[in-house]
Formats: C-alpha cells, structure tokens, sequence
C-alpha cells in the first residue's frame, strides 16, 4: 500500500467510502409503507386490531403462549419488573454491559440494581458470579442477549430456580437468535424484545414482552393502560357496558396501530433480515480474522446469534493509538462505528446512587477496548469490505508491529 493511498482520513488522506455508512438502520419497503398507510385509512389508529395482530404474530414467532406490546423497550422492561413484583428494596441482578434502561427499570420500580461481571469471551453475565450476588433480598434477574448471543439460560434458569428467583431475559438484541434449539421469548419467565430502528426490526419505537404465564400477561395488559381493565372477571363492580376500573397506578405505555402495522409487515421478513446479518457477520469474521490487533466475537457452539452487533476488541497492548484515535480515525473514513456500551453504574446517575468504578472490572476493560462496525439488513458485501478496508488501514497506521497489511 502506498503512502498516499494509507494517509488516514482524519489526516488529510482520501476516505475509504465517499459517503457516511452508519452503524445500524431500518430497512423500509413498499410492503412496510402500504401496511402503515391501510392503517391509517382505517377506523384504529391506536388500540385497534393491529396491535393484537402483531401480538398474535410474534408469539408465534418466538414460541411463546402470550405477547404485550409496549410503547418502547424501555415500557416493556418496566411492565415487566412490575409484574415480577419488584418493590422497595428488592434486588435484582443484572448485567453493566447494556444499555442504561435495562437497570433503570429495576430503579422505576424501587428496586436496586446488583451488576454482576459478564465473561470475558461472550460478554454477557457470568453465572458463576450471579451465585456469588445472590441475597435474601434478590427478587430477579435480567440477563442480557449481548449483540443478539443468548446467554447461558440452563445455568441462570437453575440459579433462578434454586433460589426461587424470576428471570426476565433482555432480548433487544436477540429477536430470532436460539439457544440450543429453542427461540429466545419462549425460554424465561418474561423477555422483552425492542423494535428500535436499528434492532432487526422496526415499529419506530416500541417493544414486547413474551411469556407463557397468564398471570404475567393479565399484569401486563393492565400496567400498560393506566391499570385500568374492562375484563368483567376483573370488576369489582359493574355499572353496565361503558363501565371500566382503574384498579393499579398503572402507566400510558400503550403502542399504537399505525407502528404495529410496520411490526408485522416487517416480521414477515425477519428470516431473510437475519440471514442477511448472519452472511455479513460471516464475512467480517473470514476478513478481520487475520487482523492480530482485533479480537472477533466468540461464538458459542450451542446457540445461534442473531446477530444485532458485531463488536470488535482492540487489543491496545498492540498499537501506539487509543480506542478514541481508532474511532476517530474510522469515523473520518466515513464509517459509523459506534461503542457498545458504557458500563450502567458509570453513568453520573448511578454514582450519584453510590455506585463506583471497579465492580465490574472486565466489563469497565472491555468498555475500553470495544468498537461496534456497521451491521444491518440492508448493507451488502461491498459495504462490509470498506467496513474491513477501512478498518485494516487505521489498525496498520496504529499497529506498533513491523508488519503492515
């Protein structure tokens, strides 16, 4: 490679990519736009029949008895920590390698988040140290599908058992994945899925919760509208057929029509989304394995990943730059790498609350090291290899070996 073609961007060289490739994005057709608009034509434009449809169809998708569609994730975990009866005090494990709304739901509810370590080869909770944490106030856990890799359910369902805890799977990046055979959403007690733009598929903002336990589901539909029910087995009392009761301080989390009608147009496509991110993880793993500064996801024999984030570790024993110069360096290449994530208790709130660096010390090493490239249905091959192009001329201008690709 010649000097005028390595001169990294960022320093005055040519980008590898003429325009921005972002990390992650929604993939809309002329089918998503048509199903939206046959709503909006119609008599619901919220709390109509496209909810339940949606509903209806991801249960089936996922294997699960029952689904409750929320206004975001976020909603969802928090119906979802209602349900499981999470109180003042009460103590829920989970994971700091996440995005900060899977611990604030614990904090909605007056409960009090316990990070535990994730393993340092897959990322998510470490079993081993969920056992380590448990007290006679741990009400629950929430493991984390990190970047659409299930964690090791068979391990924290027998923790959870043991100690008769419920367990609530995080699965906003796990719609499709399975762990030894079974779809996540029908595994746990309750697992939340997100339709975030750049999750597999989009409702612009919503979320889900799975589960085969009617008595979660009936919580669930009542948090969601104001605890408020119409059920006649439900009333205390009943005036006629207008009449309905607030029987919880419940909340608005309700979805509406016109997102769930993009849901479900979208998840009749989430076999060929998921391919599709699984060939071009493919593609990164043959291309980047070569790369000695890098360390590739690792991928568990027993599960398939649906593959939400593909995330790369730098090893910075091996090069003269930091994350922060690799990342700049990338994003003047024009491409949208992104970092997965800051740990929850480093967030200003959290320390406010008590909570201190070093509880967790190989998510907060890990945080250090990570880079999330670009991943989502509608990139092509041509995309991830000026994803690799450019990431294998910023680590050679970094690398502090002789050796130059």
């Amino acid at each position: 490679m010649s000097k005028s073609k390595s001169k990294l961007a960022i320093h005055g060289g040519k980008p590898v990519r003429a325009h921005y490739l972002p990390y992650g994005k929604q993939v809309i057709d002329e089918e998503d736009i048509q199903s939206v608009l046959k709503v909006l034509q119609s008599d619901f434009l919220t709390s109509g029949p496209a909810i339940e449809q949606f509903e209806a169809d991801l249960a089936a998708f996922t294997g699960a008895k029952y689904a409750v569609a929320f206004s975001s994730g976020t909603a969802a975990l928090h119906g979802a920590c209602y349900a499981a009866g999470i109180s003042d005090g009460d103590e829920v494990i989970t994971t700091p390698m996440t995005f900060a709304a899977t611990a604030n739901c614990v904090l909605y509810q007056g409960g009090v988040p316990v990070f535990v370590d994730i393993d340092p080869l897959t990322y998510n909770l470490d079993p081993g140290r969920i056992r380590e944490s448990i007290t006679d106030r741990t009400k629950a856990i929430i493991p984390v599908h990190f970047t659409g890799q299930p964690a090791e359910l068979d391990e924290i369902l027998q923790i959870a058992y043991d100690h008769n805890l419920i367990v609530i799977e995080d699965a906003a990046h796990a719609l499709g994945a399975t762990y030894k055979g079974r779809s996540i959403g029908s595994i746990g007690d309750m697992t939340m899925f997100s339709f975030h733009p750049v999750k597999h598929i989009t409702t612009g903002e919503g979320g889900m919760i799975t589960t085969n336990n009617p008595l979660f589901y009936e919580k669930l539909l009542q948090f969601r509208t104001h605890g408020i029910t119409r059920d006649e087995r439900r009333l205390r009392d009943n005036h006629g057929p207008w009449y309905y009761e607030m029987q919880l301080l419940g909340y608005n989390y309700r979805i509406t029509d016109i997102q769930t009608s993009l849901g479900t147009s979208q998840l009749r496509k989430i076999g060929s989304f998921i391919e599709k991110r699984k060939q071009l993880a493919k593609l990164y793993l043959q291309e980047l394995g070569p790369v000695q500064e890098l360390i590739l996801p690792h991928q568990l024999a027993n599960v398939e990943s649906s593959w939400h984030l593909f995330i790369v570790r730098l090893q910075l024993s091996k090069l003269t730059g930091t994350r922060k110069m690799v990342f700049q360096a990338l994003q003047k290449e024009n491409i949208g790498v992104n970092v997965h994530y800051i740990p929850a208790y480093l967030h200003p709130y959290y320390e406010s609350l008590g909570f201190r660096k070093g509880i967790c010390p190989i998510a907060e090493s890990c945080y250090e090291e990570f880079i999330t490239l670009p991943l989502y249905a509608g990139m092509d091959s041509e995309d991830v290899m000026d994803v690799v192009a450019a990431v294998k001329k910023v680590i050679s201008h970094y690398s502090n070996s002789s050796r130059r690709e």
